[in-house]
């Protein structure tokens, strides 16, 4: 993709950098990555050398134990970046999360090597940063609030909801072990607690999908 292009995608998707400059910068600095779901785009340990600018799609970002259970740490939607790797902005270093792209995902890759040059040159860029900072920690905060004050109910309907604001549609093709392990319980747990959705109209249920009932 050349510059222009990625220039458009930018201003469409990113109205934070209010500095053509700045866009331009990035644009000339990064290369657009096409991203088919399900491929890890980030994995635990691995020097970060780009900020992944999202411009279509989505990614999961979560954390891998040993035994190869997960958690979940938040979505990053078009317009959005990970505050994990944004971090090697201001210290570089290896990853300690992994990203996946949830559906297919465009992503404008601004090399991590630009960014002492940004951060030095673009105020804007530093606003973008500390947003995005904010909005993750608030993320997180919720999410362990949920873990210690709301049933486990409660947290799959709202996980189900955040999925789906996510992706954009309510038609979510997803399986129970996947939401099992973000949640840090059961497949039987959280099988038993759909069809409890299903029983109650919120959720319709079929093979691998999961459709929120208005």
């Amino acid at each position: 993709m050349d510059v222009p292009a990625k220039i458009q995608l930018l201003r469409a998707n990113f109205p934070v950098f209010q500095q053509f400059e700045l866009i331009e910068t990035i644009a000339q600095n990064s290369q657009y990555l096409d991203v088919p779901e399900g491929t890890v785009i980030l994995n635990v340990g691995q020097y970060i050398k780009v900020i992944p600018l999202v411009v279509s799609g989505s990614v999961k970002v979560f954390r891998e134990d040993d035994d190869v259970r997960e958690a979940l740490l938040y979505y990053i939607k078009p317009g959005q970046s990970c505050a994990m790797t944004l971090a090697s902005s201001l210290k570089p270093g290896r990853s300690e999360i992994k990203a996946v792209a949830l559906e297919k995902t465009g992503i404008i890759a601004l090399s991590v090597d630009s960014l002492y040059d940004v951060n030095k040159r673009f105020p804007s860029w530093y606003h973008f940063v500390f947003e995005t900072f904010g909005m993750r920690f608030n993320e997180l905060i919720q999410a362990f609030e949920g873990v210690v004050f709301h049933h486990l109910d409660e947290r799959l309907m709202s996980y189900l909801k955040q999925r789906a604001d996510t992706v954009g549609r309510s038609v979510l093709k997803i399986s129970h072990s996947e939401i099992a392990k973000d949640l840090a319980t059961s497949r039987e747990v959280i099988s038993r607690l759909l069809k409890q959705f299903e029983q109650e109209k919120l959720v319709l249920l079929a093979r691998g999908q999961i459709t929120l009932i208005n």
